[in-house]
């Protein structure tokens, strides 16, 4: 998908545009080979820049080109996706290229929280030719986003732990594996974005302006906070995940230890039965009370057996 934007100078207003020219915003999310050329073409950058972005294992980091002048940001952004019946949290890159004082390009492999969200606002404090100013209102809604996912994963990791509170189930304990697999996507995503912000905060990068600073702190600040909370809360998973380790398998032994005992009970009178079944002579072989005699041994041993295994908890 190629979209493109432009603020109008006079009005202050960002609409869509069909026409390449200075100060544009163009937005590309999964484009095709088509699209590509074509804004390669049109905005004179090489292929590589846009195609960086698109490689799902890229890591958040600056590039830039000498020769033309333009600037490569690359920072992964919190994603979340149907699987079934659960939301699935991850992260992917997103590149922000600054065409020397020209262009404005976001590329990214799919929709995004973060593209949407401006989409949503109608662009509203978006000015497409301050590429700056933007770059740093994206940076720092990234920053939001990931401390609102975090929050919605410690929800969703309470609600796992209450369920499992009351009945150990297999789909719970997957779900908490798949939070805590999130939250170790986003301390690393988080960590990498801290980086390039800190570059950028140098001034080398690109021109920053007193107010443009204020915000790229304020993104900073923010970055910072979820870097501090998914360690919290992987921290908290990780000795959630132990404790329900450690149940499970306790669980695991008391019901192993509750069959041992009865089958310890059961075997009493089968072996009684089993002596007094030998094709050999054995006592009360010719009483005619020895049915019932054998029969009230058998069943005093085994109780006798039940209450001393009661007595050292085995039945509990």
């Amino acid at each position: 998908m190629l979209e493109i934007y432009n603020t109008n100078t006079s009005t202050n207003i960002t609409s869509k545009t069909e026409k390449y020219q200075k100060g544009n915003w163009i937005n590309l999310v999964a484009p095709t080979e088509t699209e590509i050329i074509e804004v390669c073409k049109n905005v004179n950058i090489q292929e590589d820049f846009i195609r960086y972005a698109l490689d799902p294992e890229e890591k958040a980091r600056i590039d830039i080109e000498e020769d033309d002048n333009t600037i490569l940001f690359i920072i992964d952004v919190p994603v979340r996706e149907k699987e079934g019946d659960s939301l699935i949290y991850s992260t992917m890159p997103i590149g922000i290229i600054f065409v020397r004082d020209d262009y404005f390009i976001t590329v990214s492999l799919k929709k995004n929280d973060i593209i949407q969200n401006l989409n949503k606002n109608n662009m509203k404090n978006i000015n497409t030719y301050k590429k700056s100013r933007f770059l740093l209102q994206i940076l720092y809604a990234n920053a939001s986003l990931y401390l609102n996912l975090l929050k919605k994963i410690n929800k969703e990791t309470e609600i796992a732990e209450s369920v499992l509170k009351n009945s150990m189930k297999n789909k719970e304990l997957l779900q908490l594996l798949s939070l805590e697999k999130s939250l170790v996507y986003f301390t690393t995503s988080l960590k990498s974005n801290e980086l390039v912000m800190e570059k950028t905060m140098r001034g080398k990068i690109i021109k920053l302006y007193e107010e443009d600073e204020d915000i790229l702190e304020d993104a900073i600040i923010e970055n910072k906070q979820a870097i501090e909370m998914a360690k919290i809360y992987s921290d908290i998973l990780n000795g959630t995940m132990d404790a329900y380790a450690s149940i499970i398998s306790n669980n695991l032994n008391g019901v192993m230890k509750f069959l041992t005992s009865i089958t310890i009970i059961l075997a009493i009178p089968t072996m009684v039965a089993s002596y007094w079944g030998m094709n050999v002579p054995v006592p009360l072989q010719d009483n005619p009370w020895g049915f019932t005699i054998i029969l009230l041994f058998s069943v005093i041993v085994g109780i006798g057996a039940t209450m001393w295994l009661n007595k050292k908890n085995m039945l509990k």
